[in-house]
């Protein structure tokens, strides 16, 4: 049983990575996706293909996120190719690591413009539509590093900690229209970015996991489509964290 059947999705920051990771498992349970990136280049004409080759209509749009104008039109733009949208994840971001005394104001602007701004502008221009069908599934790529804060992060840990505000905030105001809006916390992924991290900084993140490994996108994947589905018809308002018991 296709578990998003008849259903659009509209993923942001989806070209690669988990963005990818989800789009992808989306359209295996029947999602017609439609998801964004700075830009499309092979990276995301090659996703494109490899989400519509699993029978659902699949387009990638060219669009920066942190732009409020760009984004309230590519969602009209979506809406139009699409006819409605379902499900919105907010997985754009970017990090600009540094120590707090040494981070510059471009820095922590770029951060908290691509990883929170962005979240308002998707959210700002979706919710009409969501509001109009009175369903929706809308969530926010958040971070461990939200909840308990890094050292050399205090961009990066006060934009997923905002997503986590944000989803609370926005389950509040629009419940009552049958939308839902969540939020995921990974921890330690194994991903391009992590594999290329030395092998004792890999290890000693492991030793801080009780499951002494680190998660795949696929875990990931699989707590966002629990999220999008009806499954979760009665969960709204959470943050699930997908660290393997490293931040409990």
């Amino acid at each position: 049983m296709n578990l998003l059947a008849g259903k659009t999705a509209l993923v942001t920051g989806a070209a690669r990575g988990i963005g990818k990771a989800l789009a992808l498992k989306f359209a295996a349970e029947g999602a017609n996706v439609a998801f964004t990136d700075l830009v499309i280049d092979e990276n995301g004409k090659q996703t494109e293909e490899e989400i519509a080759a699993l029978g659902v209509k699949a387009k990638g749009y060219a669009s920066n996120a942190a732009d409020f104008a760009q984004t309230e039109e590519v969602v009209k733009k979506i809406k139009e190719d699409f006819g409605s949208i379902d499900i919105l994840v907010n997985n754009a971001g970017i990090t600009k690591d540094g120590l707090m005394m040494r981070m510059s104001e471009a820095q922590w602007d770029a951060v908290i413009a691509v990883n929170l701004k962005s979240a308002f502008n998707f959210i700002h221009a979706v919710l009409p539509i969501m509001m109009r069908q009175r369903n929706g599934s809308i969530i926010n790529m958040a971070s461990v590093v939200g909840v308990h804060g890094n050292a050399g992060q205090a961009n990066y840990a006060a934009s997923k900690a905002g997503l986590i505000a944000l989803a609370k905030s926005i389950a509040q105001e629009v419940g009552s229209r049958g939308i839902r809006a969540n939020a995921i916390a990974p921890g330690f992924i194994e991903t391009a970015m992590t594999a290329a991290l030395p092998e004792e900084v890999r290890a000693d993140w492991c030793k801080k996991i009780p499951l002494r490994r680190g998660g795949q996108v696929e875990d990931i994947a699989n707590v966002a489509l629990f999220l999008a589905s009806d499954m979760s018809s009665y969960v709204t308002g959470q943050v699930i964290q997908v660290d393997g018991g490293m931040n409990m």
